[in-house]
């Protein structure tokens, strides 16, 4: 061998350390995030609303010089709603290598698929839009969630209609899947505790409007109000078609639902409407926080709405900007993943923020609202 063929052997073999060293998603300027979620399809108004609100915090920082010197990037990937979909986009991610850490992901089907595999990969998971018990397992080290569980959420529907409306016939229409079930376990908890249960059950298969059949079972039940678990347009359309029907029970929904697409597919019926929240009241500007995602969602997209789903992406994006700042010069998975355990108490004004090893949901508290004739909500 030559000598110069022995100094490049011999260059090439000093630089295989280095090159393997490199953080995936890390480089000089920037760091770049992955989304995966819907946006197209049925439940798209909530993967687009959660990439404008991660997006909304990112330029944010960005017009501020970024975290450590770095620019902050999204790059976001459609999965219509559908797991094969979700599954096929992360194992491109992790076989590219290219991003530091997964967020903003929406749906509990396609987090069933995404989790394990993000798991198994120690890529951080953080903020997915879905209230699952799964994603509240504290053993699933590399997940993050925002927002307070189904759980919390069904809990909050049956003390409303039964401990402060004095109901006691409730039905169920959910959507017939991981999501759905998610949903009917948090409502029979409630209602268990309550020495109640179901008068009926509906249900209807994801990414269609398929829910005559529910409609009529449900109905015949003459339950004093229906709760509902599914994507808006579902949700709007058995409402419609119950309010053709004549029947009018109390409808309550959830915050996966995605309020104002819901309203929107509602409009002009939707008055009276129960939806639950995870975030505080998006057109408060008294809470700082929600000022701030104001000032930044028109920043970063004068035309954009505002609303409950991009305030959740926004402060998926503020959580996620706090860790990556504590994670250092040089972050890494395993430092960005410490500094989130590590925060004990986030205040990003009127939102708190806590997680601890044994604690990987950062916000517990529900919030009522309730829509208006006008389209618009009304906190309760």
């Amino acid at each position: 061998m030559s000598l110069r063929a022995k100094l490049v052997a011999a260059l090439s073999t000093l630089l295989i350390p280095v090159t393997a060293m490199a953080e995936p998603g890390v480089s000089d300027d920037a760091v770049m995030f992955g989304q995966i979620a819907a946006l197209d399809g049925p439940a798209a108004q909530l993967g687009l609303g959660m990439q404008v609100g991660l997006m909304a915090a990112f330029e944010e920082v960005n017009r501020n010089g970024g975290v450590n010197g770095r620019m902050l990037k999204l790059e976001s990937f459609d999965d219509g709603y559908e797991p094969d979909r979700s599954t096929a986009h992360i194992n491109q991610m992790i076989s590219n290598n290219q991003h530091f850490a997964l967020i903003g992901t929406v749906g509990t089907p396609t987090n069933v698929a995404l989790q394990p595999i993000a798991t198994q990969a120690n890529l951080p998971l953080v903020g997915p839009f879905t209230g699952a018990g799964f994603l509240r397992n504290a053993d699933n080290n590399n997940v993050y969630n925002v927002r307070g569980s189904y759980d919390a959420e069904t809990e909050a529907w049956i003390a409303e209609l039964v401990d402060n409306m004095g109901l006691q016939r409730i039905a169920i229409l959910y959507q017939d899947d991981s999501f759905g079930q998610a949903g009917l376990s948090g409502v029979n908890k409630a209602l268990t505790r309550r020495n109640m249960q179901l008068v009926a059950e509906g249900t209807y298969t994801r990414n269609t409007t398929d829910v005559k059949d529910a409609l009529i079972t449900i109905r015949d039940a003459s339950p004093d109000a229906v709760v509902m678990v599914g994507a808006y347009r579902p949700v709007g359309e058995f409402i419609k078609l119950s309010r053709s029907y004549d029947f009018t029970p109390e409808f309550v929904t959830i915050s996966f639902v995605g309020s104002q697409a819901l309203a929107d597919e509602l409009w002009p019926e939707g008055a009276g409407v129960i939806i639950s929240q995870v975030v505080p009241f998006p057109w408060d500007k008294n809470i700082p926080i929600v000022s701030d995602y104001q000032t930044a969602l028109k920043a970063y997209n004068d035309n954009a709405s505002f609303g409950f789903v991009s305030l959740e992406g926004y402060l998926v994006g503020r959580l996620t900007i706090d860790a990556l700042a504590k994670a250092g010069p040089n972050p890494t998975r395993e430092s960005f993943l410490a500094a989130l355990e590590g925060t004990s108490s986030l205040d990003l004004g009127g939102v708190e923020l806590s997680f601890n090893p044994d604690d990987n949901q950062g916000i517990d508290q529900i919030f009522m609202t309730r829509l208006l004739p006008d389209g618009f909500f009304e906190p309760m």
